[in-house]
Order: structure tokens, then C-alpha cells, then sequence
């Protein structure tokens, strides 16, 4: 497959629910049809960390990716896995590519925030891809998430496994995205870098990128297609001009606690009506109406903007 299939604009997908927990299905399709109205959606991510894929069941994973093959037609879906254990990985990994998933995207167990030897983070990648046979996406952590990012060492390693084919490269920091970038290029240039900083977007792109998986493009997918699209075509004061909107929204929904970001997004989709509630899994709170407010204020701009 060559590289511009392997990339491209992703969208990180949530998952509506009831206010009981449960899988609001309506809602999540609806949402993946309002996603992948933007052509510019190379495909959907599902079941990551703003898809709540940690809180979620193996089976209800893998009815996630079944909603969205029905809707995707021959768009790529990556689905996330996020386990503690090879085998618990791998099997929820098994279960996403029967329901549709084209390809794999593996993040780090939380646990290595604490440390992990490299040993261990190689063989959980090498072992999800033996297992399944299918092709593997990288998480490259943020530079913030404690020891969750992989050192220049450990991505060499880890790029060394042939069913590496991508990278989610959310360091949002610009000078460690650039040298993920650089040591792909040097080593695996067939494996696509897709800038994954929403706040960062716009640097990212301008350093050059194959694509995203941001879960702002759950949101306003138009306008992370069209800021894409000004850089590549060198419009760069259009480009700058959406970054300037989306850099105030992205700021509220990722600012600390972090885990909430799903919630805000939630909220402000409800808001906006495309989703049927807010609810997120127990234990996570809902947004309280100040912050709901602060959110939808940096929102508006964004979706009143010309793309």
C-alpha cells in the first residue's frame, strides 16, 4: 500500500451513550455519517482515548467498528487497542478486524507512565502484530504523559517490525514531532507520520506531515480538512487564520485534567445537537455549564470561520 493511503485526515471517533452507560447506537452512527460528510475523512479512528475504548468491552468494540463499516463504505477504519497484556491486546485487536477494522492502532498501557523497559514495549507491538497478522499504527505519546513516549531508542526498535505502517504522533511539541518524523524517514520512509497535537496542528503541517488522527476532526472535521488543505496548497495566512479559532478551542478541551477531554467534546456535540446526550461511562463527570460555555464560545468561531 503506498504511503498517501496509509495516511491521511483520521477522525477520533466518540462513542455517544445513554445516561445509563449503555451504547447510544442512533447516535454513534449518526455521528460517523456527520464525520464522514467532510471528504476530506481519509477514515475514522475508533475506540481510542476519546472514543473511551479503556471503559468499553471487547464486544462492545468491536459493535463500535461494526456501526462504523456500515457507514464508512471503503473508507479505512484503525481501530485502537489499549490493554495491560499482549494477549488481552491482541485478542481485542482479533475481535475489531472481524468486525471491519483495516487496521490496528496499538497505545501504550497506562501502566508505562510509571516505566516500562524497552524490552517489554517492543514485544507487545511485535506480539499484537504476530497474533493478527494485520498492520500496526504506532501511538507516539505526549511529552507531558510521564514515560508513555518513546524515546528515539525505543522508536527505532519499534519501527523495525515490518507490520509498522503508521505513526500517531501526538508529542504536541513540535521539536520532538519533528524528530519522530526524522527517524522514520531515515529508517521506514513507507511509514506514514500523522501529526496528532490538536493544539499543534498548524506547525505540524507546516513541518510536513502525512496526514492526522485528532479528535477535533470528531467536531469540526471541515476545518481540520481545510487547514490541511491551505498548507499543502502554501495558503498559508488561510491556514493561519483557522489555526488562530482552533487553537482556542483546543486549548479548553485538552487543558488539564486531561481524561475529561471525551466529556467536553461529548458535551459540545450534544450542544450542537448531533449527539443525543452528553453521558460518558462512570467514573467520569459531567462538563459543568461555566465550562460548557467557555467551550461552545471558542467553538463558535471555529464553525462561523470561512474553511
Amino acid at each position: 500500500m503506498p504511503l498517501a493511503a496509509r495516511g491521511g485526515l483520521y477522525a477520533a471517533t466518540i462513542c455517544p451513550m445513554i445516561e445509563t452507560g449503555a451504547l447510544d447506537r442512533a447516535s454513534l452512527e449518526r455521528h460517523f455519517e456527520t464525520v464522514l460528510a467532510d471528504p476530506g475523512q481519509a477514515g475514522l479512528l475508533l475506540n481510542g482515548h476519546a472514543g473511551e475504548g479503556i471503559h468499553m468491552t471487547r464486544d462492545e468494540q468491536a459493535e463500535v467498528v461494526r456501526i462504523a463499516r456500515t457507514v464508512a463504505g471503503s473508507r479505512r477504519i484503525l481501530a485502537a487497542v489499549s490493554s495491560e497484556t499482549t494477549a488481552t491486546a491482541a485478542a481485542d485487536a482479533q475481535a475489531a478486524l472481524r468486525a471491519g477494522a483495516d487496521a490496528i492502532m496499538v497505545f501504550a498501557p497506562f501502566s508505562w507512565a510509571l516505566g516500562a523497559d524497552p524490552r517489554a514495549i517492543v514485544a507487545h507491538h511485535a506480539g499484537i502484530a504476530e497474533a493478527t497478522g494485520a498492520e500496526i499504527y504506532l501511538f507516539q505519546g505526549s511529552v507531558g504523559s510521564g514515560k508513555l513516549a518513546y524515546t528515539p531508542d525505543v522508536l527505532r526498535q519499534l519501527l523495525e517490525i515490518e507490520a509498522v505502517v503508521g505513526i500517531k504522533e501526538g508529542s504536541w511539541e513540535t521539536k520532538s514531532y519533528e524528530v519522530t518524523r526524522r527517524i522514520a524517514r531515515e529508517m521506514r520512509p513507507d511509514v506514514a507520520v500523522m501529526a496528532s497535537g490538536d493544539e499543534h496542528l498548524f506547525p505540524c503541517f507546516m513541518i510536513g506531515s502525512d496526514g492526522s488522527a485528532v479528535s477535533l476532526s470528531a467536531l469540526v472535521p471541515k476545518q481540520i480538512t481545510a487547514l490541511n488543505a491551505h498548507v499543502r496548497a502554501g495558503r498559508i495566512d488561510a491556514a493561519r487564520a483557522i489555526h488562530e479559532t482552533l487553537f482556542g478551542l483546543a486549548r479548553l478541551v485538552y487543558a488539564a485534567p486531561g481524561h475529561l477531554a471525551a466529556a467536553r467534546l461529548k458535551a459540545c456535540l450534544a450542544e450542537l445537537g448531533r449527539i443525543e446526550s452528553p453521558a460518558c461511562r462512570a467514573p467520569t463527570p459531567r462538563i459543568l455549564p461555566a465550562e460548557l460555555d467557555a467551550l461552545m464560545a471558542a467553538l463558535r468561531p471555529c464553525l462561523e470561520a470561512p474553511e
